[in-house]
This record gives C-alpha cells, sequence and structure tokens, in this order.
C-alpha cells in the first residue's frame, strides 16, 4: 500500500488505531516525542504534518502487515463516508464555474467551449461547452431515482435498500441501459468518450487529471491496497483542472460513447480501484457491452450548458 496523499493528525491517528499501539509506542515508531501523539489527535486535519514526519508514516505504512494495511484503509474509507468533507465543500463554493441540477441536486461544474488536445496522440478537438457532475453517480443519488421511478436497485444493496455506509460511494452494479434510464430521469445525458476526456484532463491535454506525474496515490487504483470503493470526494489533490473528482481509479465510468456504430458496446473511461495505475490515464480506451455489469463500474453524467 503506497503512502496516503496528505498526512493529517487524523491520518496518523487512524494509523495508530490500524497498528492497535498505544500513543508511546506509536510515538517510539513514528520517531517523535511521545506528547506530539495527542496533540495531532487533537488537531486532527487541521494540523498537516512536518515534512520528516509525513516521511516516517509512510515507511510505517508501507512496510506494515497487509492486515494492518487494511484495517488503516478501512477506519480510512469508514470515516470519509460518514463525515462531512468541509474541504471539499470550500473548494467548490470557491469555484464560480458550479451550479446545483435542478433534478437531482448534484453539483455540475462548466467545462467551456473550445479546443482541445484529446488521445494519445494528443490531437486538436473542437467541443461546445457543457456542464459535467463534479462527483460520479453515488447510491445515495442514485438512490433518489430508485424511489422516483421504481428502477431496478442494483444488486449489492441489502433488501433493495441503499446502504448507509455506501451512500457516499459510486454506484456500482450498473449497465450502460442503467445509467441512460438515471440520465434521462435527471434531463441528462452520459458524457462523449471525448466530453469526458476534456474534463478529466483540461484543454492542454494532461497525462492525468492532476498532471503529467504518473502518482498512484491520487487516486484508487488496485496499487492503494483498499480493494474497495472510496467516498466520491476523498481524493482532492486528483481533481481535474475544472475540479472534477475521480476521473482516475474508484470506478470505471459509462460514456455515451459506442466503440464501433451498432455493435452494442460503449466506451468506458477512468480505470477503478480493480485495476493497476498503468490503466488510468484518461486518454486510454476501454469498452463494454451495453448489459455488462460489475463492481467496479458506475458513471457520472452532463448537460447542456
Amino acid at each position: 500500500m503506497t503512502g496516503v496523499t496528505r498526512w493529517t493528525g487524523r491520518e496518523a491517528d487512524l494509523l495508530r488505531q490500524a497498528m492497535r499501539k498505544k500513543g508511546k509506542d506509536f510515538a517510539e515508531l513514528v520517531g517523535v516525542n511521545p506528547r506530539q501523539i495527542p496533540r495531532w489527535k487533537g488537531r486532527g486535519e487541521t494540523i498537516e504534518l512536518e515534512l520528516d514526519n509525513q516521511a516516517a508514516l509512510d515507511t510505517l505504512l508501507a512496510q506494515a502487515d497487509p492486515a494492518v494495511q487494511q484495517r488503516f484503509a478501512a477506519l480510512l474509507t469508514e470515516r470519509a463516508a460518514v463525515e462531512h468533507d468541509e474541504r471539499a465543500e470550500e473548494l467548490l463554493r470557491a469555484d464560480s464555474r458550479t451550479r446545483r441540477h435542478p433534478v437531482d441536486g448534484k453539483v455540475m461544474t462548466l467545462v467551456e467551449e473550445g479546443i482541445h488536445l484529446c488521445g494519445p496522440d494528443k490531437r486538436s478537438v473542437w467541443l461546445e461547452p457543457f456542464l459535467i457532475d463534479v462527483y460520479p453517480t453515488t447510491n445515495e443519488d442514485y438512490a433518489r431515482f430508485v424511489l422516483a421511478t421504481g428502477h431496478r436497485p442494483p444488486q449489492h444493496w441489502p433488501g433493495g435498500r441503499c446502504p448507509v455506509t455506501l451512500a457516499t460511494h459510486p454506484v456500482v452494479w450498473v449497465t450502460w441501459h442503467d445509467a441512460i434510464a438515471y440520465a434521462r430521469w435527471a434531463g441528462k445525458d452520459l458524457p462523449s468518450a471525448r466530453q469526458w476526456e476534456k474534463a478529466a484532463r483540461g484543454p492542454r491535454g494532461r497525462i492525468y487529471p492532476w498532471g503529467n506525474e504518473p502518482t498512484a496515490a491520487k487516486a484508487n487504483v488496485a496499487e492503494t491496497g483498499i480493494d474497495a470503493t472510496t467516498p466520491v470526494f476523498r481524493y482532492q489533490s486528483g481533481v481535474s483542472p475544472y475540479g472534477v473528482f475521480d476521473m482516475c481509479g474508484n470506478v470505471w465510468e459509462w460514456c455515451a460513447t459506442e466503440e464501433e456504430p451498432g455493435n452494442g458496446r460503449y466506451e468506458l473511461k477512468g480505470s477503478a480501484f480493480t485495476s493497476p495505475f498503468e490503466r488510468a490515464a484518461p486518454s486510454l480506451q476501454n469498452a463494454a457491452n451495453a448489459t455488462m455489469k460489475d463492481n467496479d463500474t458506475g458513471f457520472r453524467c452532463i448537460s447542456i450548458a
């Protein structure tokens, strides 16, 4: 498991819990004064640790037993799923391009018209302006759709009800037809592969949403060792130039673009928690039959600007 993107007092305390260590013993492993440990815990996310402490925690996590790493990943995911994320909300409030959709209530952001560099060869492509969901469609979003339309719920919902612990995780086990049904209910559409890619890479054709550096810790991919979906707002350091989250990792996302006209297979973008980081670049292509559904496949929507 790689180091976390940003070590604060919160992540340090979760690692201590995962290792099942008392404060003094944990301080000795990190190489700090034992008085630092309760201070970190008390300050939580308001204190970003010194670089040498972050490096020590990275090493400690990387060398930990797999059981410890799994517990740490589970604690991170559980906390993120039930807590309000102020940092994500601040990002949205600061961005004048965002607005809330009147039907499904999701925050969308504007992708301006113009040329963008597309595909591995960075060819120039013109697109009209559009709005795209800042986050993938969550289980909570999909539950409102199911309640309003009577549409079949995903197979992983116990008794057909959205699990509270997965409310802010991307919905999965949805076919392309399920995704289209949601989009039509909301008065939206699925993005074309080119629209999705522009929202992920920006107009200048970054390799990844955050830039050109291959940093697996900025996305929920196989190398993180989480082996499950995570809350859609978790990877703030991995947002695209337009402020769009989870364009690498977490879940593959259905697009409106057919692989070949009439063959019933539609493009998927972004990779997933099951995929190696090498599959995460938004320019890469993937496709599946419209009836396919899996535990790592979801979607997000667009609308006309």
